[in-house]
């Protein structure tokens, strides 16, 4: 999947998202293939699962996103910071 096609399918929520295609251009991630893990109404359920799921893979490329974003923006400094945890 790509955003676009989860904020057509899902407007107006909170979405966890994995990257499992992406790559850095400019300071910024470009997620280039997402998968869809949970979809939800408020961002605290969806960071509680965005915590666990980070616990048990840091490695994961994981991202709390609402749908209401034109695009993912994401930028590359804050992106290494959660994931080298």
């Amino acid at each position: 999947m790509n955003w676009r096609q989860i904020r057509d399918t899902h407007p107006h929520q909170w979405v966890l998202i994995e990257a499992t295609k992406a790559h850095s251009r400019a300071g910024e991630r470009v997620l280039d293939e997402l998968a869809l893990l949970g979809i939800f109404a408020d961002s605290q359920e969806a960071m509680r699962d965005y915590q666990k799921l980070h616990h048990e893979s840091p490695q994961r490329e994981l991202y709390v996103l609402h749908t209401d974003r034109n695009e993912p923006n994401i930028g590359e400094r804050h992106w290494i910071g959660v994931r080298g945890r």
